[in-house]
C-alpha cells in the first residue's frame, strides 16, 4: 500500500495477485455448437501478476511493473472480484 514519506518504490508493497480472467472464445462468424458447449464447461484461466502495489480499494487493485522517480510502466487494474490471493513479496520500507 502506499506509504506517506517514503520516496520512489520503496513506499509500496510488491505483491503477488492471482486473479481469475474473464474470457472469450470463437472466432469471428459461426462457430461449432459442440464445440462452444465443450468450452464452456472450462474454467476461466487463472492468472498471476507481481508488481508495485500502488492502489487498493473495495473495487479493484492497481500495479506498476517498474518504477522510476517520475516515471513508471504501464499501470495493470485488476477487480477484487476477479482475485483469488494476493501474497506481499516485500514488504515496504516503512512497514518494516
Amino acid at each position: 500500500m502506499v506509504k506517506k514519506g517514503a520516496s520512489g518504490s520503496e513506499q509500496y508493497e510488491i505483491v503477488e495477485v492471482v486473479w481469475v480472467d474473464a474470457e472469450e472464445l470463437g472466432d469471428t462468424g459461426w462457430n461449432n455448437l459442440k464445440s462452444q458447449l465443450r468450452d464452456a464447461k472450462k474454467p476461466c484461466p487463472a492468472m498471476r501478476s507481481v508488481g508495485y502495489l500502488v492502489h487498493r480499494s473495495d473495487t479493484h487493485i492497481s500495479l506498476l511493473s517498474t518504477i522510476g522517480k517520475d516515471l513508471a510502466s504501464t499501470l495493470e487494474k485488476i477487480p477484487t472480484g476477479f482475485i483469488v490471493s494476493v501474497a506481499t513479496l516485500k514488504a515496504s520500507k516503512d512497514s518494516q
